[in-house]
């Protein structure tokens, strides 16, 4: 199934009286550092933290009865897990989550907050996607994916939608335009959004480095699966292969794909809070950290970036901030 604009709109109306319309934020400070115009999403200010609510509550959304009443299963490391809890609280649906038993603290506390049922599982031996499969398969739950669903990625695009939208109040169109990428349904639903309403503007995946599988699957020209021996803070962007339907977007959408380090995620982070006054998680800080380090030219132009999340534990945030004094 194609994802238009005609589905992000449905989606838009679905959310229209339950999710945030997130404010799209202008700093003096960061344009004179920058030299450029720069536009800021701030998706971290949305319910529960992050723009997953919007594709799990228009999914949730178009469940039937029958569907509702035995629940509903998901994967995630955190950010979907609390937008699955959050739109199943709302809608009265029981909900079981698989995370990773080294998820962030403050995510495993706000999927359980929800009243989600929490099933953890260890990272490095156990496949989430197979724990998740066999408890849909033996309850009956509806599994809710985190990216690769077309009403997940419907309810994303409001994210473009609205920033669309906000930037022509202003009078304003974006040169470029930078998301953060994990498995691509952000990526896939803002692109097709603003595909549509600004084919002028020249769109860009961020992605950690070392967790690049889109960069190099562009490259490629195929979906490639990566292999990474590396931690990551960025702990919401850690997929390992594009997903079918978002990468068959995201091929045509996306001019280009840029990966930010550990140190640049971290340099963001504590930029964000001093300056722009917003907390972000380090997933959600990867668009700012590529602007801030320059891994594209901006000068003179008008910029857009997506700020995903800012579930960050406050014990991290305080060692950017530490060790990151600008």
């Amino acid at each position: 199934m194609d994802v238009t604009l005609d589905h992000i709109r449905e989606a838009a109306g679905r959310l229209r009286e339950v999710a945030v319309r997130t404010p799209l934020l202008n700093s003096p400070a960061l344009d004179k550092w920058l030299d450029a115009r720069v536009f800021v999403k701030a998706e971290n200010l949305q319910r529960i933290g992050a723009f997953k609510f919007r594709g799990a509550y228009n999914r949730l959304a178009q469940l039937d009865e029958r569907q509702r009443g035995i629940g509903v299963v998901a994967y995630s490391s955190g950010n979907h897990a609390q937008g699955v809890a959050y739109a199943a609280h709302l809608f009265g649906v029981p909900a079981t989550i698989v995370m990773p038993a080294d998820a962030p603290r403050i995510k495993l506390e706000g999927t359980r907050g929800w009243g989600a049922t929490v099933r953890t599982y260890d990272r490095h031996t156990e496949s989430r996607e197979a724990i998740a499969e066999e408890l849909a398969v033996s309850t009956g739950a509806t599994l809710v994916p985190a990216f690769d669903d077309p009403d997940i990625i419907a309810g994303q695009g409001t994210v473009g939608l609205e920033l669309a939208e906000q930037l022509n109040e202003r009078k304003q169109r974006a040169d470029l335009l930078l998301v953060p990428c994990g498995g691509g349904g952000l990526l896939a639903g803002v692109s097709t959004a603003i595909g549509e309403l600004s084919p002028e503007t020249r769109i860009y995946g961020v992605e950690p480095e070392h967790y690049d599988d889109h960069r190099r699957s562009l490259k490629a020209g195929r979906r490639v699966r990566i292999k990474p021996e590396r931690f990551t803070r960025c702990d919401a962007l850690t997929a390992t292969i594009p997903g079918e339907i978002t990468w068959s977007i995201n091929q045509h959408n996306v001019r280009h794909f840029l990966s930010v380090s550990e140190q640049e995620v971290g340099m963001a982070i504590s930029f964000a809070s001093r300056h722009l006054k917003l907390v972000l998680e380090p997933g959600g800080a990867v668009a700012l950290a590529a602007l801030l380090h320059e891994k594209l030219p901006v000068r003179g132009k008008t910029v857009a970036i997506v700020a995903s999340g800012g579930n960050i534990d406050g014990v991290l945030l305080a060692t950017y901030l530490r060790d990151f004094p600008i």
